[in-house]
């Protein structure tokens, strides 16, 4: 498993080595289903036999899809315009120059390096010389209390395979919170260092583009350093072109996305016998504000901060746009499509932009270099941190199957139609919901509960139909129909839920009771008139797909004025505030 040398200090026999160029420690799938570990000379090599990299986590994923990203433009120099990303598709053996440059940088990529090693600061110890246990930098079982069963209830032991990828996952993810202060750190106070983030990578909502193969996946997300979207340095590069990290921080900022894919916002240093690694060294590294890198970052969607631009006093502000749990990533299609679509006039900045990484796959299509119904699959991976980012809560995972059409730069059709599509199911479930709370209002029991359960029984209805709807998509000839073809069938499963409720509802619900409304009018509410509102409701959120002023016909048209029964059912629906409402837009 690893090397042995003669060491050249006295009072140690020997030197350990793990060469990550060519010791295998990345997990991998291949084309036909296996599972195997590899080197990183091994999976550029291999490229196109493998299906994806596989991690012990879909972060560790995203993590190493971004290393092996920064080697990638690193090695390659580029591409430097998307002529050079056209031969590079275009060639098998794109990634072959990757074996001389890993050779060059061998030493470097060496993670138990007495003086440089990878990703770590050698030397790094606190005041009292502590070593801490492997929770630290092992995910699934964060500190304090472990949310994952994959290793429960501690971490005693890792072998170096597994080590070097929670190092890579640790820069981009950790946690933030008070932290042991480390010998030579100037920020120590007491000790300790005062929280300064989580690492770079835990506060998008990180987004990359699947190909069929890790080779199609890797150029997808290789980005011509001739896009205007984006700022890219002659001094841009990863961790390993850098003198090694010291303790503390030389507050410079980061320079592009080779730097960002690698950047060493903590310091590191694993503790280790001849069979494995046993102990870790963590304290803060280099913080880096998360505040307009929209320019730099490529791999997530950007939203405008008001309460920054007012308190920083400059416009636009923009902060990235982190995933919801909650939230399927079909539900939030809009902040993967948004600022092309937007009509400002020139005047105002979006209140979003789109990941630039699909901006890039966007101009791929528009200037004919990927056919406009190919199927690209955007993944999105995040974090979601509990109690002041001290603790990981849930790991956002998804994968959103589409046609690039939907990316076109100078036809935004078939994404608008997309966008109002996932709308459409939103109103529709919102109504559903309406009509669960309606039938426990009827019995005089608690409606929060009964409605929450309808709106997730309903999104996740809509869910594996809507995904194969926008896979269709790419077959489509005429997005308006297609639409109106996914409104008919919301119309239909919705409808189906809706008669499920009422036909469970009870004698109590039937029976009903006098209910009061917002305007202090009382009424008699049973479940025939919830089911009344429910379909009128319904109607308005809808409307007749075949109609010229249905919602989303392509005409702006508002929704139908109401012509229901009084009460709280029939008031006409709002226009949906976005802003106000998307669980995806965080503060």
């Amino acid at each position: 498993m690893t090397q042995t040398t003669e060491s050249p200090d006295a009072g140690e026999s020997e030197v350990l080595s793990f060469d990550l160029t060519g010791r295998p420690w990345i997990q991998v799938v291949r084309s036909n289903g296996s599972q195997e570990e590899l080197s990183l000379r091994q999976v550029f090599e291999q490229a196109g036999e493998l299906r994806r990299v596989l991690g012990d986590l879909a972060t560790q994923e995203f993590a190493l899809i971004r290393l092996l990203l920064a080697v990638a433009h690193d090695a390659l120099d580029g591409p430097g315009d998307i002529e050079e990303w056209a031969e590079l598709w275009e060639d098998p053996n794109c990634f072959a120059p990757v074996q001389a440059y890993l050779e060059e940088h061998r030493e470097r990529f060496d993670l138990l390096h007495p003086v440089t090693p990878f990703l770590q600061t050698a030397g790094l110890r606190t005041a009292k010389g502590e070593v801490f246990s492997l929770n630290r930098i092992v995910a699934d079982v964060p500190a304090g209390e472990p949310f994952f069963s994959a290793r429960m209830p501690d971490v005693g032991w890792l072998t170096f395979a597994e080590a070097a990828r929670w190092v890579v996952h640790v820069h981009a993810y950790d946690t933030s919170g008070i932290k042991t202060g480390m010998v030579g750190d100037d920020r120590v106070k007491g000790g300790k260092v005062y929280p300064l983030g989580t690492g770079w990578a835990g506060g998008l909502g990180g987004v990359f583009v699947e190909g069929d193969t890790l080779r199609e996946t890797l150029l997808l997300n290789l980005v011509a350093a001739d896009t205007e979207e984006l700022d890219f340095s002659p001094d841009d590069r990863p961790a390993w072109r850098r003198e090694p990290c010291r303790p503390g921080s030389d507050g410079r900022l980061a320079t592009g996305p080779r730097d960002l894919y690698t950047w060493q916002s903590r310091r590191v240093r694993l503790h280790h016998d001849t069979d494995g690694v046993h102990g870790v060294v963590l304290g803060y590294g280099d913080p880096l504000a998360w505040r307009n890198m929209h320019r730099h970052e490529p791999m997530t969607a950007w939203r405008r901060s008001p309460a920054q631009e007012k308190k920083l006093g400059q416009s636009p502000v923009y902060l990235p746009l982190e995933h919801d749990p909650a939230r399927s990533a079909w539900r939030g299609i809009a902040a993967l499509l948004a600022d092309r679509l937007e009509d400002t006039g020139g005047a105002e900045a979006p209140s979003r932009l789109r990941p630039r990484i699909l901006e890039w796959v966007a101009r791929l299509v528009t200037e004919g270099h990927v056919p406009r119904r190919f199927l690209v699959r955007a993944r999105t991976v995040g974090v979601k941190y509990g109690t002041q980012q001290s603790v990981i809560d849930e790991v956002v995972d998804d994968r959103l199957v589409m046609p690039v059409v939907l990316l076109h730069g100078q036809d935004p059709t078939y994404a608008r139609q997309a966008i109002a599509a996932a709308e459409d199911a939103d109103r529709a479930v919102r109504v559903l919901g309406d009509l669960a709370a309606d039938l426990a209002r009827a019995t005089g029991a608690e409606q929060e509960g009964p409605k929450s359960a309808a709106r997730a029984e309903g999104f996740d209805a809509l869910d594996h139909p809507y995904r194969g709807w926008l896979s269709a998509m790419a077959e489509a000839s005429d997005p308006f129909e297609h639409r109106h073809t996914w409104q008919r069938q919301v119309r239909e499963t919705v409808g189906r839920l809706g008669d499920r409720l009422i036909a469970a509802a009870g004698d109590a619900a039937w029976e009903g009771r006098i209910h009061t409304d917002t305007k202090g009018g009382t009424h008699w509410l049973n479940a025939g008139l919830a089911d009344v509102w429910f379909r009128g409701r319904l109607a308005r959120a809808l409307g007749d797909p075949g109609s010229p002023g249905a919602p989303g016909s392509g005409e702006g048209a508002a929704v139908p004025a109401d012509d229901g029964p009084p009460g709280p059912g029939p008031a006409g629906l709002p226009e949906t505030d976005h802003a106000a409402t998307d669980p995806e837009v965080h503060a």
